[in-house]
């Protein structure tokens, strides 16, 4: 019984902060939150990549110009990728820039590029760039969740020859001010 009385709770909840989500759909503002996925880390050296999870915080601002949604931030993540015995990835923080369409009030479907720059245990750190897309979802009226897919490259890194593609998949949910 007390468990049906959660769940049916939980959903009133969810469903009444969605409708009042739906009133004002509006994105601009400061949000700041939590992300944690995969990534999926290869080199064009045979033998040296390695895949594993990746988490971190989440900063930024966004502007509602109605039907479209533009906005920058910054994001750091911690990790533990082992590229075999050349080295283990750190962590990687990234400068963004995303621009995106309102699917409905709620839904922004969204292109995000930038800077970033990733580190490793014994060879050093070393800049490059990313691309990708993902989906937010405003769920109550300061809370969004979304998820994303980035591809990174790093050419050359710390190692003339030595190129470093990185695909991260990550949810992330955010609080928005």
């Amino acid at each position: 019984m007390n468990k049906r009385f959660l769940a049916a709770t939980g959903i009133a909840f969810l469903a009444a902060g969605s409708a009042a989500a739906q009133s004002s759909g509006n994105w601009t503002g400061f949000y700041g939150g939590l992300q944690v996925g995969y990534a999926d880390i290869d080199t064009d050296v045979s033998g040296i990549d390695g895949d594993g999870a990746i988490g971190g915080i989440i900063l930024g601002y966004d502007y509602d110009l109605g039907d479209w949604v533009v906005g920058g931030g910054f994001d750091y993540d911690w990790t533990d990728v082992d590229l075999g015995s050349a080295a283990t990835v750190e962590d990687v923080w990234r400068i963004t820039a995303r621009a995106g369409y309102k699917v409905t009030s709620v839904g922004l479907l969204y292109g995000i590029g930038g800077y970033a720059e990733a580190a490793t245990d014994n060879l050093g750190s070393d800049n490059g760039w990313f691309i990708g897309a993902g989906y937010e979802h405003i769920m109550a009226p300061n809370v969004s969740i979304g998820g994303e897919i980035r591809y990174h490259e790093f050419n050359e890194y710390n190692s003339p020859g030595v190129d470093v593609d990185a695909t991260t998949f990550q949810a992330r949910a955010t609080y928005r001010f």
